[in-house]
């Protein structure tokens, strides 16, 4: 839900004329899939990674706008909390500018706004949950500015009716209320996105939804949230927890939650948007002036603007996506289950084996998704949350393994084929790919280092918990700065 919205309410009459445009929308979106109107001959990848702000002791920094106006470049944008930026990198041909290109592009991009966050006593870092961050830090107070964020807080909150509810257990257990969709702030995330065609969007997100535990053990990086130690990745549990409107009877009833990996393997991109209209209200019912029937009759390309619009309310882990660019239709997944960083070359080293195995698992004659139940891909998925790179796994021929295993076994042959049928020398994909490869046979990726140095700072030092944590970020933030991948960060 990117764009801006202003700050009103909402009528009966609202929601009635929006649930009509939807429809429309929908119906039209059905017709320009029979009639093949959509751009597939080029297709390009993109990324997005959110990021947290920090003053020099690694403190949250509620500073978001001011270094907005410092960086003053429009790929940058405001996130939920004070504490948050994203920045989308411009798409690109998966191969397009040599093995190097993306990496100094992004980096450039990265330093650039440091400098300028600099300049106004800020610091960025990349991670899936800032572990510096305390419950009093993600209050109403620390809501981004944007009128957005306030209409989208308010409008769930009218749907739940109640304070949110998180829990979540770990090492410690975390037990808490909040008044305010503020804590969802704190999940800060890396989205790729593939632009495939509607003809084959199914078999590329009912893959990606077959990986999307593998993904997260390698990647997870989120262990602390409020202080306390509890999942690898509790960016997930809290997510779903932070953006939930049901209360816990709608729960107990089978409603489905915004934050959602679906239900069953698909067919059709269609099938997810129907789904969208069929199981969730509108949180924001804004009409816009075009009509798209009308629209694509006289021959123009239709921005289905309520569609988008309520599918960005609508957080699945991985994301259908319609949008035009250059007058030309597209259809794209994102890839939603990853934190960000800890480096620029692990995140590369992440999208280059998501790229690579999702092409490969598409192209197989006898599709994974066929031979794994849709309720396996779920239970790995919330499994490698838990446990991270030391997670028990399961994948169809090899029954359940420990990720690390299953990855070095089965998927990383699997991600260098299906990068090099997209054109990536062996030259190109060992150095990428060979960073996933080292996470597995050191078992080390952002949260265990997180992990491991938090506890060599607390036993050294004999500091308190949450000494040991900011000392932990500002040694995370130098060596992110380095851009060496985190499996061979030391603790020390």
């Amino acid at each position: 839900m990117g764009r801006d919205v202003p700050a009103l309410t909402f009528t009966r009459e609202d929601r009635r004329r929006y649930r009509i445009k939807m429809q429309e929308c929908l119906d039209t979106f059905a017709q320009m899939l029979r009639e093949s109107r959509f751009e597939a001959e080029r297709p390009q990848v993109g990324l997005e990674i959110e990021l947290n702000l920090v003053d020099d002791r690694a403190e949250p920094a509620m500073r978001n706008t001011d270094v907005l106006e410092a960086i003053a470049d429009p790929a940058w944008s405001t996130e939920l909390g004070r504490f948050n930026l994203e920045i989308n990198i411009p798409p690109r041909r998966l191969t397009a500018g040599g093995p190097d290109a993306w990496e100094a592009e992004i980096r450039a991009a990265l330093n650039h706004a440091e400098r300028r966050a600099g300049s106004v006593g800020a610091r960025l870092i990349m991670t899936g949950i800032l572990p510096t961050l305390r419950q009093e830090d993600v209050g109403e107070g620390s809501l981004s500015e944007n009128p957005r964020y306030r209409l989208l807080n308010d409008q769930i909150f009218a749907a739940r009716g109640e304070d949110l509810h998180i829990e979540v257990t770990g090492i410690d257990r975390l037990r808490t209320y909040a008044d305010t969709i503020t804590p969802e702030a704190a999940c800060t995330s890396t989205q790729f996105h593939l632009q495939v065609s509607p003809e084959r969007f199914a078999d590329y997100w009912n893959a990606a939804q077959a990986i999307a535990g593998v993904q997260v053990a390698l990647a997870a990086n989120s262990p602390f949230l409020f202080g306390k130690e509890l999942w690898h990745e509790t960016r997930v549990p809290l997510f779903e927890q932070a953006t939930d409107t049901r209360p816990q009877e709608i729960k107990v009833q089978g409603v489905r939650p915004r934050v959602w990996f679906g239900e069953r393997w698909i067919t059709s991109v269609f099938d997810l948007f129907e789904e969208n209209l069929r199981y969730f209200p509108a949180l924001l019912p804004l009409c816009d002036d075009q009509d798209p029937a009308e629209t694509l009759e006289r021959g123009d390309t239709p921005e289905l603007g309520e569609l988008t619009l309520h599918n960005g309310t609508i957080y699945r882990w991985n994301r259908p996506v319609y949008a035009v660019a250059h007058d030309a239709p597209h259809v794209r997944v994102e890839n939603r289950v990853l934190p960000a960083g800890p480096t620029v070359a692990d995140t590369l080293a992440n999208g280059a084996f998501y790229y690579g195995l999702t092409r490969a698992l598409v192209e197989e004659d006898r599709p994974v998704w066929s031979r794994m139940s849709f309720s396996a891909a779920e239970d790995n998925l919330r499994t490698a949350a838990r446990y991270g790179i030391d997670a028990r796994l399961f994948w169809p021929g090899m029954g359940e393994v420990p990720a690390s295993e299953l990855v070095l076994r089965r998927l990383l042959p699997l991600a260098h084929r299906g990068l090099e049928r997209s054109g990536m020398d062996d030259a190109w994909r060992e150095p990428l790919l060979g960073v996933i490869e080292q996470r597995c046979v050191t078992g080390r990726n952002g949260a265990v280092w997180q992990k491991e140095m938090f506890h060599h700072i607390e036993a050294v030092a004999h500091c308190g918990r949450h000494e040991a944590l900011r000392r932990m970020t500002q040694q995370y933030i130098d060596y992110m700065h380095l851009n060496a991948p985190v499996h061979t960060w030391p603790v020390d």
